[in-house]
């Protein structure tokens, strides 16, 4: 049982998100209003049956409901609650900065313009008690044309975006297929992240490195499969954004008194902790931490050092990753 002490610690320490998929963030009564509102018919008869259907098998399970749930999305508005909502509850997780994942290509092949997609987040975003920025993700299980053709619909909005990310089915599609767009999105000034081992080998987490040059890895949990790739991740600082309650749920590890985020901040690695897709996944970004320190063990000495993660792996300005730091320091000094 974690002590009051820590549980207070882990929800109040001031932290960054890293790893959200707005679309994620659907709850089933968001989606059912919005499906009502826009008259879109779902294949769920309650906000109770599509809960019950959050019981994945594995990461292609979960897709398949998560993109009969992106369908309720039409209009700027319906994007704009949906990141409104998930932003209040980032703020009531005391989380100061969320670097948020979306996916339009998931919305314009549904025939919902781009614009329509990227304004209701970035204005929900404006409108937040939380800092926000945007990384635009590309569905790997599409054409790299398919991506590049996105990246070319992004450019008249190319200031509301902070960076590009690689999303969606990992197995089988590995990072090197999408090698021309990251390096057009490089060319262009875009901060590069990558989702790779999480279900695929360690060699993708590699391939981001080497073929994509990304700057983050998204999940990387498979990482501990290769000592020397793991011995380069922490010689490099390479930020991973482990996402807890999601690994159990899609069966990346069985229990969470398995999981491998111990062992992962024990090897030196620059570790995060984030929610994911948290309306599919069991939680938001404290029940993550919650859930690890209590199965896992962890102290508050791990909590710092993973709330200081957060701030140092964000894409910041140096000043606000300065402030940002300085309130984790600020806040574990306090502590009796």
């Amino acid at each position: 049982m974690l002590n009051e002490q820590l549980r207070h610690v882990l929800q109040a320490m001031p932290k960054a998100e890293l790893h959200i998929h707005i679309e994620g963030s659907l709850e089933p009564e968001l989606i059912f209003e919005l499906a009502q509102r826009n008259g879109v018919s779902i294949p769920y008869p309650s906000v109770e049956a599509l809960r019950k259907a959050y019981a994945f098998t594995d990461l292609q399970s979960f897709l398949d409901i998560y993109y009969a749930g992106a369908s309720v999305l039409l209009t700027e508005q319906d994007f704009y609650d949906m990141t409104a909502a998930y932003l209040q509850r980032a703020a009531a997780d005391n989380v100061r900065h969320a670097e948020i994942f979306f996916d339009p290509q998931t919305h314009t092949a549904r025939g919902v313009p781009f614009k329509t997609v990227i304004d209701g987040i970035w204005h929900a975003c404006q409108d937040s008690p939380v800092s926000a920025t945007l990384i635009m993700c590309f569905l790997r299980h599409l054409s790299e044309e398919d991506a590049l053709a996105t990246l070319e619909a992004s450019l008249p909005f190319r200031d509301k975006l902070i960076g590009v990310g690689l999303d969606s089915s990992e197995v089988g599609h590995p990072p090197e297929k999408f090698a021309r767009v990251f390096e057009r999105a490089r060319g262009l000034g875009l901060h590069l992240v990558a989702h790779a081992g999480e279900e695929g080998p360690p060699a993708y987490i590699e391939s981001a490195l080497d073929v994509l040059k990304v700057e983050r890895i998204d999940h990387g949990v498979r990482c501990l499969d290769d000592p020397a790739l793991v011995e380069r991740l922490a010689r490099e600082r390479m930020a991973l954004t482990v996402c807890p309650l999601s690994n159990i749920k899609l069966r990346v590890f069985d229990v969470m008194g398995s999981h491998s985020l111990r062992r992962l901040l024990d090897a030196g690695l620059a570790v995060t902790v984030n929610s994911d897709d948290p309306a599919y996944f069991g939680g938001y970004v404290n029940q993550n931490y919650l859930a690890a320190f209590e199965a896992l063990p962890l102290d508050a000495g791990h909590a710092r050092t993973l709330a200081r993660n957060s701030f140092e792996a964000a894409f910041l300005e140096p000043e606000q990753k300065r402030a940002f730091l300085a309130e984790v320091e600020a806040f574990f000094d306090q502590l009796p």
